[in-house]
């Protein structure tokens, strides 16, 4: 399960060492995780990566499988969380240590930056290869962090973006190495830790305001 742990200024949201999928219990440990960030008394920034192979492959298909009827309510769940993150009112960075798959590519982009390791991992909407078209939320999410070339790149082809790659497409802003990777999250996130949170928080909401709109509109 998730878990948050505090470097003076800067939460590091540890998503696990699995694949990090969205189960319903992982979602609510995640928003739990945020609040804490969020009701932090003090500057803070946020850092979120994972441990081992994955830093998150996204729906919980085997969840879904034995609950198809909760379909709706979960992609509505998801949609929120991502939702929540694109507009977090304290900076935020992904640091994408491994696979990021599907929605955990979305979790990364809802993020207001990105770095990847530079040497395993791939950066991949494979939606198209599986046959699951984007939710409108999800597609907005995606155009909305991406140039128009970079979104087509991503979201048409189901292509597997290791870290420089992606990091040439912009998909991501930066690359390390991984025994480096959180810290150079952190180096980018921290000076920015004082932003006035209620201020910032309108500037996200704004600037995503139609994502916003799509990812929470059933």
């Amino acid at each position: 399960m998730p878990e948050l742990r505090q470097e003076d200024s800067v939460f590091v949201l540890d998503l696990g060492d699995g694949e990090n999928r969205f189960a319903p219990d992982w979602m609510k440990s995640v928003h739990s995780l945020l609040d804490t960030v969020v009701d932090h008394p003090g500057p803070a920034a946020l850092v979120t990566t994972g441990r081992g192979k994955f830093f998150s492959n996204g729906i919980d298909l085997d969840w879904l499988s034995g609950h198809g009827a909760q379909l709706v309510p979960y992609v509505a769940d998801v949609q929120g969380l991502l939702a929540r993150v694109l507009t977090l009112p304290v900076p935020t960075i992904a640091a994408v240590n491994g696979h990021a798959f599907g929605a955990g590519a979305m979790l990364a982009l809802a993020h207001d930056f990105r770095i990847m390791r530079s040497d395993r991992g791939y950066f991949c909407f494979p939606e198209v290869d599986i046959h699951i078209p984007f939710a409108p939320g999800m597609a907005a999410l995606i155009q909305a962090k991406l140039t128009p070339a970079a979104a087509v790149a991503s979201m048409t082809t189901g292509r597997r973006f290791g870290g420089v790659e992606a990091r040439d497409l912009a998909l991501v802003d930066g690359v390390a190495d991984e025994t480096g990777l959180v810290e150079a999250a952190a180096d980018q996130v921290r000076p920015l830790a004082g932003k006035h949170r209620a201020t910032l928080g309108a500037i996200k909401s704004t600037m995503y305001a139609a994502a916003v709109t799509a990812l929470t509109t059933r």
